[in-house]
């Protein structure tokens, strides 16, 4: 009798490459308990829990005081609220009501207007590792550039660029209370409140001297009934924008980079046909998500697949696992950058869908057509990969050496 597969994601083996995990667990387990949790592995299953507004969204900040009182006896107030007004874990109505402020301003209209920027924050980026010929693509290429570029969206002060990177690094574990000990608690606190303080700051100028940057533009969103984000709302969605996006990006970014090299053909084709660089960023998302795994709370008894999920009992979504089931994507398990990958879940589904996608896409889109419009070699100096390990719902290299060539 054949041992049933289980799903561990603290193991060195998942970290290198879960997706031989996912594949067993689809096949066999695609719905089960474990860990104190159901994990869910197919894409029809976890679409629709996605889809299912009666799954909350809100399980991260419960889980942020209870392992607050557990570990620290800190007052985590602040975090506390962070986590109730961050879009990312309200639901409605709450919800309904952030969304439609912050719409107003993250449009497709005005990503599209931040192109030029990014264009010319990745050219300076490459000119730097290009001269050099060789770089860390991660530490000198795929991060910097999101908070590049968001710390020019807000049109932060050139002292407080300097520091966002690390506070955005540093109160990543909110994401993942339950990695948290009670030093990551204090710290966490103290940089959070430093974050805050620092933008309060940048709204009070930016409310005496309004611009066409994003704090400017949040201050000035308003409902039709005149409903608007009250300041601390508005400098949570400032902190989210980092906290949710440049993990995600510089791994999107990361990620990307690694596929390409461990398919040198495919870099071939998109050198001769570098207007398909879009669909390849979404085959991207697709083949080797950043984010891996979501979680939601059942409010209410529901059946998916042949299980029972009870009311309050926790979720896990293998959005990993999900981007690659063979019933909704061919050869699932092949790179090929001219499919048609656009039902990936990569960045959610549904009224959580990743407010800042679409800001992350563009970022990679230009990302790769200027490596290969600058560089006739991308090579990586090394077969062995690193994948971080501050994180186990974010998949990404810790370090990326790649030679470049030919620079044109």
């Amino acid at each position: 009798m054949s041992t049933a597969v289980r799903f561990n994601p603290l193991g060195a083996a998942f970290r290198a490459d879960p997706y031989p995990q996912y594949r067993q667990l689809r096949e066999t387990r695609p719905v089960h308990k474990t860990l104190g949790m159901w994990v869910v592995t197919r894409h029809e299953d976890v679409q629709r829990v996605l889809r299912d507004r009666t799954f909350s969204a809100g399980l991260i900040p419960q889980l942020v005081t209870k392992q607050a009182e557990r570990v620290s006896g800190l007052d985590v107030a602040r975090i506390e609220r962070l986590g109730r007004k961050s879009l990312v874990f309200t639901d409605n109505p709450d919800h309904a009501r952030l969304r439609g402020l912050v719409n107003r301003v993250f449009t497709a209209q005005a990503v599209a207007t931040l192109r030029p920027l990014v264009e010319k924050v990745t050219g300076e980026l490459l000119d730097r590792v290009g001269a050099a010929g060789r770089a860390d693509a991660i530490a000198e290429f795929a991060a910097p550039l999101p908070v590049a570029v968001l710390s020019e969206w807000l049109a932060l002060p050139e002292g407080l660029r300097e520091h966002v990177g690390q506070w955005t690094h540093d109160i990543r574990f909110l994401l993942e209370p339950g990695l948290m000990r009670g030093d990551d608690f204090t710290h966490v606190c103290e940089v959070v409140e430093k974050f805050v303080a620092a933008l309060e700051e940048v709204l009070a100028q930016r409310r005496a001297h309004p611009g066409d940057d994003l704090v400017s533009r949040l201050l000035a969103a308003r409902t039709g009934g005149g409903d608007r984000l009250a300041d601390e709302e508005l400098i949570f969605v400032c902190m989210m924008c980092f906290v949710a996006g440049n993990e995600t990006t510089k791994s999107l970014i990361g990620n990307g980079l690694l596929a390409l090299l461990r398919h040198p053909d495919q870099i071939a084709f998109l050198r001769r046909r570098p207007e398909l660089v879009p669909g390849a960023v979404q085959e991207m998302l697709r083949y080797d998500c950043p984010l891996q795994l979501t979680k939601r709370l059942a409010t209410h008894e529901v059946e998916l697949g042949d299980a029972v999920i009870r009311e309050g009992d926790q979720v896990l979504l293998c959005l990993g696992a999900a981007n690659r089931d063979p019933e909704v994507f061919e050869r699932p398990e092949e790179f090929d950058v001219t499919r048609s990958a656009k039902a990936h879940l990569a960045f959610g589904h549904g009224m959580h869908g990743c407010l800042g996608g679409l800001l992350a896409e563009q970022q990679a889109e230009v990302a790769f057509q200027q490596l290969i419009r600058r560089f006739d070699r991308l090579e990586p100096e090394s077969d062995e990969v690193e994948y971080q390990d501050h994180s186990f719902i974010v998949r990404g290299p810790r370090n990326l050496p790649v030679s470049f060539g030919g620079t044109r």
